[in-house]
């Protein structure tokens, strides 16, 4: 049987035990499933109070259902929603149940949001926001994603893609009437005009500043700098929380650690390094060259050092920001900036404020406009480069003939259908959908 013949289920709430868990059922035999629950199928969209039951008509739970009809429902198909108590032993006992019915089956990751894909509920820009907004950690990373579920970059690409294929309706009238004098010249002028709105629009679009698809992995900002100058303490300072082992001796930390964070909005990755110094400790050399391989990669180094240790080696990379720490122990003055530095006291907290405001500024640079931002992923980026190529070389080979002309603009309409998931796409939908958590 073709799995769309078959009909899914899923936990689609938090992790038992809740108070109250939600059971999602898609598929041609989500009635016949809910009838044998419940006993009975209720009003269209209307929460009913109903006792479930198994095939042997032993209780299982006193739930509150609902049943959504096909079309007009999440996934395109039948949807049936059990609103049961949230134990274990409920929802086991569900289970069991629902398994036992002939061609009803637990669903795979991403399932239901894939079979309202197929089904035409949303396209894959949409899809894709919606991981985000499951996955967001912070609520600027929550608002775009939200801006993409509702149709963001989808409805641009779509007004886009009719436009496109506006212009290719065009020139290809001008193939078929080549043998009627000046027909072709006057259907050709129009299209090129349209051709070179679309190609502004998304030039403007890709190159509008920002790295808004970057937001949903965060700013990476490693603390990198020699032994003993306080990185594990700012670490644990920035984190509010002890998440590295502070310790007087050299080399205490032999890995990098990464910790999370919210700040204003923006998601952050700090990662603690290893001091970077020579050492013969074989294990301690592992730890410098993977605090080098780090900091290279990172979006944003910043470099600590005390009174003894000023020097920041010659780097090619991300932006290194000097950060003189330990002036609890000198006349210095926190926060100040001097000679291109950052005074802190990491122990004591001093200038913290200062260097966190600084780094949500250089987020907010990083970044750029997010609100405005179109693009969500680097997929979506690399396909909207691909149709602006296309049609710049459409208008390039203009002179050649309308043929020409055609091709580039079948590529670009080709580019926008695979951005929104409508052709030729099947190589990545499952990389796409299996990213999403079992229930959705």
């Amino acid at each position: 049987m073709h799995p769309h013949d078959q009909t899914i289920f899923a936990l689609s709430s938090g992790r038992p035990p809740s108070a109250i868990a939600v059971v999602r059922i898609s598929g041609p035999r989500a009635e016949a499933a809910l009838t044998l629950l419940a006993g009975k199928i209720p009003t269209p969209r209307m929460a009913t109070r109903a006792l479930l039951r198994d095939a042997h008509r032993q209780p299982i739970d006193d739930a509150v259902v609902l049943f959504f009809p096909a079309p007009k429902s999440a996934t395109g198909e039948d949807v049936a929603e059990l609103h049961v108590h949230g134990s274990r032993a409920v929802l086991a006992a569900l289970f069991a149940a629902l398994s036992s019915i002939e061609n009803v089956r637990a669903a795979e990751p991403g399932e239901f949001t894939r079979r309202a894909f197929e089904n035409g509920k949303l396209d894959l820009t949409e899809a894709e926001g919606l991981d985000d907004l499951i996955h967001a950690d912070t609520d600027r990373q929550r608002r775009h994603a939200l801006r993409q579920l509702k149709g963001l970059l989808g409805d641009r690409v779509r007004d886009w893609r009719a436009r496109i294929i506006e212009a290719s309706a065009l020139v290809e009238a001008g193939i078929d009437f080549s043998d009627e004098g000046d027909v072709p010249a006057e259907l050709m002028a129009p299209a090129i005009q349209k051709i070179k709105a679309l190609l502004v629009e998304i030039s403007d679009v890709l190159a509008a500043r920002g790295r808004s698809e970057r937001l949903r992995d965060g700013l990476v900002v490693a603390i990198a700098g020699p032994p003993n100058v306080g990185k594990s303490t700012l670490m644990n300072e920035l984190a509010q929380r002890e998440v590295a082992i502070v310790s007087p001796h050299a080399g205490t930390t032999r890995d990098a650690i990464e910790v999370h964070l919210d700040l204003k909005g923006y998601p952050v990755t700090v990662i603690d390094t290893a001091g970077i110094r020579k050492t013969r400790d074989p294990v301690e050399q592992e730890g410098v060259r993977r605090a080098r391989a780090r900091a290279a990669e990172a979006d944003l180094v910043l470099w600590l050092f005390d009174t003894d240790a000023v020097g920041i080696p010659s780097h090619q990379g991300p932006p290194v920001w000097r950060i003189r720490n330990k002036i609890d122990l000198t006349t210095l003055s926190a926060g100040v900036r001097e000679r291109d530095e950052l005074r802190i006291s990491a122990a004591r907290g001093d200038g913290i404020a200062e260097l966190v405001s600084a780094i949500v500024a250089f987020a907010r640079d990083y970044f750029g406009a997010v609100e405005s931002g179109l693009i969500g992923r680097e997929r979506q980026r690399k396909l909207l480069e691909e149709t602006a190529g296309s049609l710049r070389r459409s208008l390039e080979v203009a002179s050649g003939g309308e043929e020409l002309v055609a091709e580039e603009l079948r590529r670009a309409a080709l580019s926008l259908g695979r951005l929104l998931g409508r052709v030729d796409v099947e190589d990545i939908l499952d990389v796409i959908f299996r990213e999403f958590c079992i229930g959705k």
